[in-house]
């Protein structure tokens, strides 16, 4: 009986895009050996998620601002908790994608081995019509001896037997065992599609959570007068403009990465940015990434793609091909270069190769905070684009602008 796989939809309203739905039939299927070692190393994965993802996340309830420095503010912690864990999100949906391509390619090799056993029915019904008809060896090897024309045709004969029986044995003890473990990575595969389900359930409500105090925050923001508006915004402004300083300072005097970040709240958060009620600052003019030098041809096709976007808005899940989050940018552009990345920092952080800020060339992802929840590709010069947070536009900016940088990825 065919059960669908449930779909992977796109938990968010704001998302210009949603992942393919996918359905599987489940039945007698299993997988090769190869594929089922994977699913038990993708059920780690979705366990992993499950610890590191959750702590630290949950939301209170919204405080009340009671200066308009408060208010801004408050708005602009809560959408660096959430892009935190809509990337967060991102992870837990690309490992449930894998996770459901697991359990499908279980069911495709459990329903392998099933055939290969009713191939054999044949063969196994006479080894048992054989077991039945002579009541021991003897007496078939005494009939082989009375219809042999020569001892040298009955040794021969024999052998032939002897290798026949044993092929079958250990073709039936084989296949036995492929079905068995196929039956097991069945099982599992199921589980860790559940456990990864649950895991992506649990962390679009808190997005949610935080998308509601948001909502509150800038209410609040709004609330205010002109004047304390634009006091609150220029005393932020002037907050980031000092952490960039410091940032670019620490940068030139050799100190490892980057300067730290103001601090950010648990899990690992993007810089601030200004509420949404905000006009959004204007994006910088794309610099000339040919003057640069550097990077492969398909590092370049990114560069210009992402390039492409700028001034695009940012919204949270997004992947092209009008609105981004971080890392919805950085694997849009990629793929304009036929090159796969999931929609995840923290995944594509564990992609390409390492390289030091020394050896930065144009297309390079640059990751920020710990655990990581921000990426950005660097263009040359100095320079990155990236699709920072909510009410801020794809933009061009310093690679030193949002504070300590955690690793560095040549993707191609």
């Amino acid at each position: 009986m065919a059960t669908p796989r449930p779909s992977l939809g796109h938990a968010r309203a704001q998302s210009t895009s949603s992942a393919p739905a996918t359905a599987r039939i489940a039945g007698p299927h299993r997988p090769s050996r190869h594929r089922l070692l994977g699913r038990v190393a993708l059920a780690g994965t979705a366990a992993a998620l499950t610890v590191a993802l959750l702590p630290g996340t949950a939301v209170a309830d919204p405080e009340r601002a009671t200066t308009s420095e408060q208010a801004a503010q408050l708005a602009a912690d809560a959408g660096r908790r959430l892009e935190a864990v809509s990337e967060r999100v991102n992870e837990a949906r690309e490992v449930l994608t894998r996770q459901q391509a697991a359990a499908e390619a279980a069911d495709r090799a459990l329903a392998d081995a099933q055939a290969q056993l009713q191939a054999l029915d044949g063969q196994i019904r006479e080894v048992a019509r054989s077991a039945y008809t002579s009541s021991n060896d003897t007496f078939a090897q005494l009939d082989l001896l009375m219809t042999s024309d020569s001892a040298e045709e009955f040794v021969s004969s024999l052998a032939t037997l002897d290798r026949i029986a044993g092929h079958t044995t250990d073709v039936l003890a084989r296949v036995g065992e492929a079905a068995a473990a196929a039956q097991q990575a069945q099982r599992d595969a199921d589980t860790a599609e559940a456990e990864a389900e649950a895991t992506l359930g649990d962390l679009t409500a808190q997005e949610q959570r935080l998308e509601d105090d948001i909502a509150d925050y800038r209410a609040q923001f709004d609330a205010l007068t002109e004047a304390e508006r634009q006091a609150a915004l220029a005393a932020q402004a002037g907050a980031e403009a000092a952490a960039a300083e410091a940032a670019e300072a620490a940068a030139s005097a050799g100190a490892p990465a980057a300067a730290e970040a103001p601090a950010a709240p648990a899990g690992g958060a993007p810089a601030a940015a200004a509420p949404a009620a905000a006009a959004p600052a204007a994006a910088a003019p794309a610099p000339s990434v040919s003057a640069a030098g550097g990077g492969s041809g398909a590092a370049q096709t990114a560069v210009q793609t992402a390039l492409a976007q700028v001034g695009d808005p940012y919204v949270w899940g997004a992947g092209g091909p009008d609105a981004f989050d971080c890392s919805g940018l950085t694997q849009y552009a990629y793929a304009a270069a036929g090159i796969s990345l999931p929609h995840s920092s923290k995944m594509q952080s564990q992609m390409g190769t390492a390289v030091s800020r020394s050896e930065l060339q144009p297309g390079d992802l640059i990751f920020y905070y710990s655990p990581v929840s921000h990426v950005s590709m660097y263009i040359g010069n100095g320079q990155m684009v990236h699709a920072s947070t909510s009410g801020v536009p794809v933009k061009v900016v310093s690679v030193d602008s949002m504070g300590g940088i955690t690793a560095m990825r040549r993707i191609a």
